[in-house]
């Protein structure tokens, strides 16, 4: 496993263990860049019953969905460094 890959996983645990309420479109981007970073598939259907937060996580995804999935990762450790306010090595 790289370096990326360890960060990667450090960031998505503290994410997970946030307990601070996010603005939506911020967790949007959470989701998109965690999307883009581990599914890499140019067809991607977001799962969920409720259409509306469907449409909004699947826009979210397009805007990034350009990204290589290492980008993604750098992307998203950025995110929860900034949003929990640490330096993830």
């Amino acid at each position: 496993m790289n370096d990326l890959d360890i960060k990667f996983q450090k960031a998505f645990k503290i994410a997970s263990e946030m307990e601070e309420t996010l603005p939506p479109d911020v967790m949007l981007r959470f989701y998109a860049y965690y999307k883009q970073a581990t599914i890499n598939t140019p067809f991607y259907r977001p799962s969920g019953n409720n259409e509306a937060h469907n449409a909004f996580k699947l826009n979210a995804w397009f805007q990034v969905n350009k990204l290589s999935p290492d980008e993604a990762k750098k992307e998203y450790i950025s995110l929860v460094e900034k949003y929990n306010n640490t330096k993830i090595d």
